[in-house]
């Protein structure tokens, strides 16, 4: 709500300037200098209200609570008022002159009418009370109690509320949008179908028996008009344009398929094999159901709905949703970055193309909206997506120019990034392409996104390695690390200095991510190990469970003539739930969805995502909505968009 009192402060100063309020203006811009809560001030209310008694104010004090009456609660308590107008007789008379015709319909005042005759009223039983100090602070604290609880409750001002006006529009416009697609659509579908009746009504008999007659002589031949000749090529373009996508995916399927059923290729329609092998995916996906001991448990989760995003053109590298959850970035080997929101429909907002390539990205904490840009020249971009432009790039190290992680501390005043020296092998590399080497060096670098200054670099012990993978807990006072040596680091972030380091996998570390408790970490190895490990002991492990390659890689995509490409992990390979009961990893044809057991009870599978037909590369989860968002993206370009609806036992 902070961020929505600041706009709307300046839409206040805004119109103020406009009518020349200048000395409103300048009371405004004092009285927010001292606010500090930036919401409901109780205490300012009760001075208010306390003022307006001492200046005897009975028509500010009556529109004040007024006020408060209409917005908040519904009876209005004058005895305070009136026990302090007895200092001033002719204010007690003017009180009850006017609030006559209000109060002698009230019982509870019958008594209070013989209050200006009476000559020592604090000593009258019926009035002492009132005047006690002990009846006036217990009074104020009620009433500031009162209020205190009464705000927190109750709905925030409209003019406050602009941002939901502003969601709401854009819903619908994005609504209409879709809805005005939707008719376009099908327009041009009763348009095709107009013009093929057409050409059915006026192609030539001989023309539409073809198939069973034989070719007519030269002399029996009709010329057809210039409006047929039209149709003919429109349809024959359609036909084309059909036959087109039909073998597109029929290249899609047999690339996928094992080897020997390339030679049955003919024994059945290949869209007809698409189509089934779908269905079938879709109906396990749908059906399956955990066996834990012979009996059949309830699934966790329910996938409501599967989309696709279709925008990219080359294996994926990272796939994010920001803190809000309303926008996802996208990263391919290409370099190409894209934008997109989901809701309500899928919509790509913005497209980035750098001249450098692109390695890593992050997300912004504060404000959501930014976009952090790791390249492969050693230099970071600082992207505001809602106005699509570079707001700043900085040069963070030459002789290490491969940023191969971000991450952005919560409180959105820093960010650490990861910097590595080239290396003979890209993300994705050829299958006769070794990977076994020493590990490269590394930095890791703490920079001031205010200033846009680095302000230290981390010192990595037992020497320079290159980190693959950071993590801040959820207040930014830990950072925890993983790196090509096999080393987990875990760094803090208040004193800036590593606290504990343990060796945790043979070969490197891909991805490491904070338990739900942050009392422990889990990490993924080369050697598809997944490993919880406790922080508080010096790094002794949890628990450990066996991956398959697919879910740790490197990933290969196998294509025609023997070729395979190979990429190895960039991005996320394993996600958790609001909860961190559940973890989500990649696979050959979708996500996979885990229950976290014990060591000894192994990982425990609960749904199977599917949906894809290449290897999925990387995965992130949002709870940060209603329905939880999973996301896969795989080595073809696609990423799976998946809802699912917890079941809460």
């Amino acid at each position: 709500m902070a961020s929505a009192v600041e706009r709307t402060d300046d839409l206040v100063r805004e119109y103020l300037i406009y009518r020349g309020f200048t000395s409103t203006l300048k009371l405004l811009d004092s009285e927010i200098k001292t606010d500090k809560e930036k919401g409901f001030r109780v205490d300012k209310i009760i001075d208010q209200l306390q003022q307006l008694i001492q200046s005897y104010d009975l028509t500010g004090l009556k529109e004040y609570w007024a006020y408060l009456d209409r917005r908040l609660f519904s009876r209005l308590e004058d005895r305070f008022y009136v026990i302090h107008t007895v200092q001033n007789p002719e204010k007690t008379q003017e009180f009850f002159q006017k609030q006559a015709l209000e109060l002698q319909t009230q019982p509870e005042w019958r008594d209070w009418f013989a209050l200006p005759f009476i000559s020592a009223p604090e000593q009258n039983p019926t009035f002492s009370p009132y005047f006690s100090r002990q009846w006036a602070d217990t009074f104020l604290v009620s009433l500031h109690n009162f209020l205190s609880v009464l705000f927190q409750s109750s709905p925030q001002p409209v003019l406050l509320s602009f941002d939901n006006e502003v969601q709401r529009v854009t819903s619908v416009q994005e609504e209409s949008e879709q809805l005005r697609q939707q008719l376009f659509a099908l327009q041009g579908e009763s348009r095709l179908k107009k013009d093929e009746e057409m050409v059915h009504h006026k192609l030539p008999q001989y023309v539409q028996h073809m198939d069973r007659l034989n070719p007519p002589s030269k002399q029996n031949l009709k010329m057809p008009t210039v409006s047929t000749v039209t149709v003919d090529l429109a349809t024959a373009h359609t036909r084309q344009r059909r036959h087109h996508d039909h073998e597109k995916e029929r290249k899609e399927l047999f690339s996928k398929l094992p080897p020997q059923s390339s030679e049955k290729k003919n024994d059945s329609d290949p869209d007809t094999q698409t189509e089934a092998l779908s269905d079938q995916t879709d109906s396990t996906n749908q059906t399956r159901v955990c066996e834990v001991g012979g009996a059949s448990v309830e699934q966790p989760f329910i996938k409501l709905s599967q989309e696709e995003y279709i925008e990219h053109h080359s294996s994926i590298m990272h796939c994010r949703v920001d803190c809000s959850g309303r926008r996802v970035a996208s990263l391919d080997v290409d370099g190409v970055v894209k934008v997109w929101a989901f809701n309500p429909i899928m919509q790509t907002k913005a497209t980035i193309m750098s001249k450098s390539p692109l390695l890593s990205l992050e997300w912004a904490a504060k404000p959501d909206r930014l976009l952090l840009l790791g390249s492969g020249v050693g230099t970071v971009k600082l992207y505001d997506t809602d106005a699509k432009k570079n707001l700043y790039e900085m040069t963070i190290d030459n002789i290490h120019p491969r940023i191969l992680s971000l991450a952005c501390s919560p409180s959105g005043t820093s960010f650490v990034c990861s910097a590595a020296a080239p290396a003979a092998q890209s993300g994705v590399v050829t299958e006769g392409e070794a990977r076994v080497s020493p590990p490269v060096s590394g930095q890791l670098l703490l920079w001031d996104t205010k200033t846009v200054k680095q302000q230290l670099q981390f010192a990595l012990e037992p020497g320079p390695v290159a980190i693959n993978c950071t993590a801040f807990n959820h207040n930014g006072n830990l950072l925890v690390t993983g790196a090509a040596d096999g080393m987990i680091r875990l760094f803090d972030m208040q004193r800036y200095e590593s606290a504990l380091s343990w060796k945790a996998h043979d070969g490197e570390v891909y991805s490491v991510e904070f338990s739900y408790d942050e009392n422990t970490v889990f990490s993924i190895g080369e050697e598809g190990k997944f490993v919880q490990w406790n922080i508080h002991r010096s790094g002794v492990k949890e628990s450990e469970y066996l991956l398959s390659q697919d879910a740790v890689g490197p990933f290969v995509l196998s294509g025609y003539s023997g070729y395979k490409q190979v990429q190895v992990p960039r991005g996320r390979l394993f996600a958790f739930d609001s909860e961190g009961k559940h973890v989500l990893t990649c696979s050959s044809n979708g996500g996979n969805i885990y229950r976290l057991n014990k060591a000894d009870a192994g990982l425990e599978s609960v749904l199977c995502l599917g949906g894809h037909k290449a290897p999925v590369v990387t995965v992130d989860w949002c709870s940060a909505m209603d329905c939880g968002i999973c996301l896969t993206a795989s080595m073809d370009g696609k990423i799976k968009l998946s809802t699912l609806l917890a079941q809460k036992p």
